[in-house]
Parts: C-alpha cells; structure tokens; sequence
C-alpha cells in the first residue's frame, strides 16, 4: 500500500468554480452598491433597467455584448434626409369622421412641437368600387374620394406640418381572391398598385414630401396569407418608386417599414382544427439582406424600421440578435453599410411604449409600462436617436389618438395612444412636448447645411451644385447673410464648395475666425473641401455664428467630433469593469462547461 502524500486529501479546485465565485463575488458587491441612486442612475443608461435583480442581470449581458465584435454604422460619413427635424406622430385621420376633429387634432399636435405626420392613405378609401373609380358610393351623398384626404393636406400646411402618406392596405377587387387572402395582402398586378401610387403622387405634387411603400411586408398580415417573399416585395418596391418619381422627382421614397421580430418561418402555419401555431415572419435583418439580393437598393430613398422599446427602456445598449430593444436599429444599420448603403437613412415609422393597465386583463404582449414611464421613456427615445445615431432621420412615434375607444378592453395596441379619443391629453403628450420644445443642438456626425438645427438669416437659397453632397449646397451673395446654430462636440469643421466667398465665423466667445472659400484643406484623399474651425473645445454645448463677408458663399455641411475625455468617471469606470469582468467569466464558465460536456 503506497504511503499517503500529506495533501493528497486537499481538492484541487477547478478554473470553472473559481470563475463561478467570481462571478458571485462581482454580484454581491453589485447587490451592496447597486442600492445607491446614482449607480442605478448609471445602469438605467446601459441596460434601460429600472429594478435592481434587472439591472445586475443586464450589466452582465451587457458585458458580454462588449465582447461582441463591433457592428458597422457609418456614424462618419454624410447621411441624405438624416438631418431633417426629427420629431414625428402616426395619426388615423382618415377614420375621424367629423372635419373638426381632424383639424382639433392637427391643431396639437403642432403645439406639442411635432413637425411630422405619418398618415396612411388606404388604396381601398380611395380607388373603392373598380380600377379608376374615385367616387366614394358608400353613403348617400356621393361624393369623391379624394375628399377627405385634401383637406388632411390642406391642414397639413395650415399648421406647418409634413406629411409622410403611406401607400397600402389593397381594396378587394385588386386580387383575384378578394379578401380571402388578407385584407392586408398584396395586389395580383403590381401596375395596378403603381397608378394607384402615381394618382396620389400626381395629385400632391409638391405637398407630400415623403411617400411610404407599404407596411411591414415582412410579416403576418401585413404580406396576407401568402408567403414573405423579398423578390415580390422589391417589385412592388420598384413599381411604387418608379411611379412616384415620374411624377414628383423631389419627393422622398420610404420603404415599407420592416417589423422589428426575430421570426425565421415565412410561411403562416395552422393546426388541425385551423389555428395558426407559426405567425408567419422573417427577421427583419434577414429580410433586408434578402431585399439586397433581389436588388431592391436603387428603389428607396429612405431605409423604414419600427423601433419599439418593449420590455426595457430607450437606453438599452444589450445587443443579442434574437432579443428586441431599442438598440435594434444597429443591427438593420450594419446591413445597410455592409450593402454599401451607409449614404441612405434610418426613419422609425412606429416608436413607443405600451401603458396597458395590469387590472385591465390585457395581455401585454407589446411590453408593460406606466404612463409616467411612457412619457419618459419616449422623451428618452428621441433624445438618444439625436446624440448617437446621425444617420437616422424622423421618428414617428405610435400613435396620436383613435377616433373612437371600442378597443379598450381588448387591444393592446389601444394603449400606445398620446391623448384619448375626446383629445384629453395624456403623460406621454405632455412630456413630448416638452422634449420637442427642447434648444436644437447639432451632435456629432456628419450634417448637411440644411440641418433642422441651424437658423438662417438673409438670402440663403438651395441650390443644386454638383460639387456639394448630394448635389445639395445653401448658397448666400448677400453680404451679412449669417448662419446661427448649437453643437456639441470637441470638434467642429466646415464643409463648402469652394468658390469666391469668404465667411467670419465666431465659437462662443473666441476671436471670430476668417475663412477664405477659395482655399482648401483638402487632402487628395479627402471627398470634401473643408475647413477646421475648432479642435479641441470642451464636451459642451458651444455656440456658432457664421456670417458672409463676401458673396457668394456655399455651405455644403459640418462635421462635429466629440474625441472622448482620457479620463472616467467612478460609475463609468467601475460600471466598465464590473461588466467586463463579469461578462468574461460567464463566457469562460460557459466555454469550460461545453469542453466538459
């Protein structure tokens, strides 16, 4: 019998359990610090979490997504209808019935500082009874069709507001089968969708800035009974385009907004007894690749995408593909570049939070949150789309109001609302307002001259000038011509076209500097001509006011740069490595596990 080693009774003790105590080390001392204000303040912002148990387990995920290799966005480079005033509203006023209503409700939504509207334009309200059938025969008296949507135009411009009118919902006799297949499904002949799109063009030539093709083709119902097909979609995508183009050049054409779902089935399934046990969907990431492939690209002006917060808070930074939140648009924007599409924007077409009651019974499939979180959540929303992602241009935010309250009880989809059917404004209207109302700042990004933020005074006029960025120049003759905006950033250059103009532009209180727009700093591999106008500012808010000295000036754009400090604060830092840490040694456990296995 071989003699006993003196410590051959001590168990050695494996990697993985010194990774697991780690990792519950790093979650006691979580539990003990996460309790103060500031450190919950802290995890809000990463994990869009507002409950303790929450917010440890989602800096953990969190840590892991830091792991992830980074998604390309092209935050650098010039984003066409990006830097429109971002502040939008779905309305249904096609469905109130009384005139007054709809301009009551135009009317607030102006005060609440929206500057868009998403409105549909039903094919089915319009061309009812037969192919080139205008005439509305549903009531006594008949009367056009056309009516009603004339006058949601006209009040649309009373009240300064622009319109993105989306383009679907068939009527019955644009298919064979009628409605057998979907309300919502597509026509049998595309040309007949593209006279519909082009009437409506042709008829709002100038009025409408923005048209949208279709909704959410890459789900149930919104595609019928019929299978998610990105080839059809990208026909009826070039027929809606080619069509609205023909007959308003100017007008800006959206995609039908692809539906934020991790679904991998295209087809809707049913049981025995006829119940649907698949939705029938496609990732919308997946979708749109499939969009690329069928050579959808040259066809939209303007990526669309719903941005629904769901189940955690705008500031949500968790990045897994198979979870939705509202850091989704990433995700779709990775694609977009990887197209080499990254000149092209992001608009949301839906975005919001569901308040459904807990006593109401509801189930709250869209996610559950109290109106005060609504509103904050919302005001937060836009907030983040402004300071992070300047290729993303107007969110539409779901909805206004409904004409009537018969689904209460029963649709969760009821409790998106920002004012109830008799206008009563809710916590979410009145903290939009107040965020809309907010001092406009430009972020970081590249921006077009046209950026929602800058104010211009003088003769400033749009011109097409082949050297500018999209052929898009503002151009000034007249001496004293002045251009006043806020950024923030550490950075701050001019983009021109040069010409014989010179400019004096002043940063908060500094010597004003003179700018010659004959010279350039461009590089022979530069796109641009610029100019750098400050460097190394404080990450602040800094004020700008250029002003022509001699004519003709062209503005072409900015482009700010906020070059982050060297330095972290406590929460920052700590927040850092506990979410590195954690999410390393959960990756290890995970890896060790799966080698033993």
């Amino acid at each position: 019998m071989p003699l006993s080693h003196p410590y051959s009774k001590i168990e050695v003790v494996k990697p993985q359990a010194l990774v697991a105590g780690l990792i519950v080390l790093l979650l006691a001392a979580g539990v003990i610090f996460f309790t103060r204000d500031w450190w919950h303040k802290a995890l809000f912002s990463l994990t869009g979490e507002e409950a303790t148990l929450p917010q440890i387990s989602g800096i953990i995920q969190y840590g892991l997504t830091r792991l992830q290799p980074p998604l390309q966005t092209g935050a650098d480079v010039p984003v066409q209808y990006a830097d429109l005033n971002p502040y939008g509203v779905n309305t249904f006023l096609q469905n109130e019935v009384e005139p007054e209503k709809r301009e009551k409700a135009l009317r607030m939504i102006a005060e609440a500082g929206f500057k868009w509207i998403r409105q549909e334009f039903p094919w089915q309200d319009i061309e009812i009874h037969g192919k080139g059938d205008f005439e509305d025969r549903r009531h006594e008296p008949y009367q056009s069709a056309w009516n009603k949507y004339d006058q949601i135009v006209e009040l649309a411009e009373k009240y300064d507001l622009k319109i993105m009118a989306r383009l679907s919902t068939p009527p019955a006799w644009s298919r064979a089968l009628t409605d057998t297949v979907g309300t919502f499904a597509p026509p049998d002949n595309t040309s007949d969708y593209g006279d519909f799109v082009e009437a409506v063009a042709r008829r709002y030539q100038g009025r409408i800035p923005a048209y949208q093709i279709w909704n959410e083709p890459n789900i149930y119902p919104e595609w019928g009974v019929y299978p998610i097909n990105a080839e059809e979609y990208t026909a009826l995508l070039k027929e809606g385009y080619t069509r609205v183009k023909a007959a308003d050049p100017e007008a800006i054409v959206v995609m039908g907004a692809l539906a934020a779902t991790i679904e991998l089935d295209r087809v809707r399934r049913y049981d025995a007894s006829g119940q649907p046990t698949s939705p029938g969907g496609l990732s919308d990431v997946l979708f749109l690749q499939q969009l690329y492939d069928a050579g959808a690209a040259p066809y939209f002006d303007v990526l669309a995408m719903q941005g629904y917060g769901l189940w955690s808070g705008p500031t949500d930074r968790r990045m897994q593909p198979r979870v939705l939140n509202f850091s989704r648009p990433l995700y779709v924007r990775d694609v977009m570049v990887r197209n080499d599409d990254a000149h092209k924007p992001i608009w949301l077409s839906e975005l919001g939070w569901n308040a459904v009651p807990p006593e109401s019974g509801i189930p709250p499939v869209y996610g559950q949150v109290t109106p005060e979180q609504q509103g904050r959540y919302a005001a937060l929303a836009y907030e983040r789309m402004e300071q992070e992602w300047p290729w993303l241009g107007v969110g539409f935010y779901w909805f206004f109001k409904q004409a009537d309250d018969r689904e209460r009880a029963s649709n969760p989809q009821y409790y998106f609302r920002m004012v109830e059917p008799d206008f009563t404004p809710l916590p979410v209207y009145q903290a939009m307002q107040m965020q809309a109302h907010k001092p406009s700042v430009m972020y970081a990004g590249w921006h077009q001259a046209n950026h929602w933020a800058v104010t211009y005074r003088g003769d400033w006029q749009p011109v097409k000038q082949p050297e500018a960025t999209f052929d898009d120049a503002l151009r000034a003759d007249q001496v004293g011509a002045t251009a006043v905006f806020t950024f923030a950033g550490s950075s701050l250059d001019l983009v021109f076209v040069p010409g014989e103009g010179q400019v004096r532009v002043q940063i908060d209180r500094a010597e004003p500097l003179e700018i010659d727009l004959r010279a350039s700093s461009q590089k022979p591999t530069d796109r641009w001509s610029t100019v750098n106008l400050a460097r190394t500012l404080s990450q602040d808010l800094h004020q700008v006011r250029l002003e022509v000295t001699q004519g003709p000036a062209l503005l072409d754009g900015f482009i700010v740069e906020n070059r982050p400090s060297l330095s972290f604060n406590r929460a920052g830092s700590a927040l850092m490595v506990l979410a590195t840490l954690a999410g390393l040694g959960l990756l290890w456990w995970q890896r060790s596990r799966k080698g033993e296995e």
